[in-house]
């Protein structure tokens, strides 16, 4: 075989590799949430279950019968109520249609940031729906909020609010979904089931997400999960 040959035999399965991985991307977009999550996790220090499990109380829904919860890196959550879209490109509409109307109270993405409070710490509306940006963010977070309760409840109660009624209440929904968490397995962590009896009985919390901005990324942060599998930059290719 030539070395030209060659060359467009691994171009071939290059292509083919990208197609792939994109083609899983978009039936499962789970696997977006709990992938950025791992990343964000191996950046930062954060322990991979509290992401986890921050991502499933955020935004777990139960997909089917035979699975618990299941994050979902296309939901908005406005003043409370919960949308979940079927795409990136839904989702983006709905949330740029609600803010040219005025709306900023918008929880958005694998980690519901919110928009009001957390908007100049990304580079575009885009950028802050890209899992991997919107799990670094929310890692970072949670980080500094370790650090200053030493525990990662209480850091998760934070995370959802600053008034200890709602911080307590989020912190036993998001203690029962960790609690439910099959051992982490660092090889294969898209294979994990959750077991839809350990969660069906989860109530629904408030959602309260208005904590201050971080202003260390008051750039933006770079990266994205999505670019990452598409061979573009950030979501919907801005950079």
């Amino acid at each position: 075989m030539s070395k030209l040959q060659c060359f467009l035999l691994l171009s071939a399965l290059f292509i083919a590799l990208f197609d792939a991985t994109r083609a899983v991307s978009a039936q499962n977009p789970p696997q977006l949430c709990d992938s950025a999550a791992r990343a964000a996790a191996n950046r930062t220090g954060v322990p991979v279950e509290v992401l986890f499990a921050i991502t499933r109380t955020e935004t777990g829904r139960k997909m089917n019968s035979a699975a618990g919860l299941q994050p979902w890196p296309w939901a908005v959550n406005e003043g409370g109520k919960g949308q979940w879209f079927d795409s990136a490109e839904q989702a983006l509409r709905y949330a740029q249609n609600q803010i040219l109307r005025g709306v900023t109270n918008i929880d958005i993405g694998c980690f519901q940031l919110n928009h009001r409070w957390h908007a100049r710490g990304f580079t575009s509306l885009e950028a802050m729906f890209d899992p991997l940006q919107n799990a670094l963010y929310a890692a970072h977070f949670l980080q500094s909020n370790y650090e200053k309760t030493g525990d990662w409840s209480a850091a998760a109660g934070a995370y959802h609010s600053g008034t200890p009624e709602y911080a307590t209440r989020y912190r036993r929904k998001f203690d029962q979904i960790i609690a439910a968490l099959p051992p982490y397995d660092a090889e294969y962590p898209t294979d994990m089931i959750f077991a839809a009896a350990d969660l069906n009985n989860l109530t629904q919390t408030p959602r309260e997400n208005a904590f201050p901005l971080l202003q260390s990324h008051g750039q933006g942060l770079r990266g994205s999960l999505v670019g990452a599998a598409s061979g573009r930059g950030p979501l919907f290719g801005n950079n």
